[in-house]
């Protein structure tokens, strides 16, 4: 019988059997759901590869960022139930928690709040790009080739070795993609951009961008507020995703964050992504689930 050289004695494997011989293959404990069998020896060991025709029995990566059972209607970020972070966390909270694995005190989310907020504005150079495409251009295009373009102007950023770098880039993700995603939209509506309003909390400040007129006041609603917080917060993470997934393969090759983010927003584009919705807000809350591990 072969062995893994790091199996411990103890550890639970499963048995391939493979002409006349036997291979164990540890199984790693899940951190919810179903455990995984280690197949990361089987080339090495048998010169043969698995194949799983679209990853739909493969665990690509360890993580601990979320778990979503979808025949039981279940949800969970860093084991919390979404139930309770829907009705008690803001967005921004959520961000927090799937970036650093804890829900914040007070004061840090006020101090990542404050970081959102001071990064909210674009460089005005991005207003050619917006005005360069055609007025029906598809929002996710827009999107896609703003966030790359972003990468442009923060080459300081650009190691994702450096976790300073990589949550710098979350930061200005976070805090840009509403810009961006309310510049797109008022482009397809021939209406002109609106600066963000840092007065207004992150809901409301996009709600802002999209609907207010020079011409004439908008006050946010609460409670569209309130319900676009929520959405944000659904659509936080859900595992990995076609989009989540092609984030960290374009990311195994140290492409800068913003690079790889553009990549997942493409990946999101597809109509079989899963019945993701195709607007801002999936964008916006897709930031943090792309660069937690």
């Amino acid at each position: 019988m072969s062995d893994a050289p790091d199996i411990p004695s103890d550890q639970e494997y499963a048995v391939l059997s493979l002409r006349g011989e036997e291979y164990r293959l540890p199984i790693v404990p899940a951190t919810e759901g179903g455990d995984g069998i280690d197949v990361n020896r089987l080339r090495a060991d048998t010169g043969l590869v698995a194949l799983d025709h679209g990853f739909a029995n493969t665990a690509s990566c360890e993580s601990a960022v979320s778990f979503v059972d979808g025949t039981a209607g279940r949800l969970t970020y860093r084991g919390y139930p979404i139930e309770q972070l829907a009705e008690r966390s803001c967005f921004c909270e959520i961000a927090y928690l799937l970036f650093h694995g804890e829900l914040p005190t007070r004061s840090q989310l006020d101090d990542y709040r404050s970081a959102i907020t001071h990064h909210t504005l674009l460089n005005e150079e991005m207003k050619r790009l917006f005005d360069a495409f055609p007025k029906d251009a598809h929002p996710m295009a827009i999107l896609s080739s703003a966030v790359s373009a972003l990468s442009t102007f923060y080459p300081e950023f650009h190691d994702p070795q450096d976790p300073r770098a990589v949550e710098e880039s979350a930061i200005r993700l976070l805090a840009k993609l509403p810009t961006v995603a309310a510049f797109a939209y008022k482009k397809s509506m021939g209406q002109p951009y609106v600066y963000p309003k840092n007065s207004l909390d992150y809901p409301g400040r996009f709600l802002h961008m999209m609907f207010a007129l020079p011409t004439e006041p908008y006050e946010v609603d609460p409670v569209i507020s309130k319900a676009l917080d929520v959405l944000l917060i659904l659509h936080a993470d859900h595992t990995q995703n076609c989009s989540t997934s092609a984030v960290r393969l374009v990311g195994s090759s140290r492409a800068n964050l913003f690079a790889s983010v553009a990549a997942g927003i493409n990946a999101l584009w597809g109509p079989l992504h899963g019945g993701a919705t195709l607007n801002g807000s999936s964008i916006i809350s897709s930031t943090p689930a792309s660069v937690a591990m």
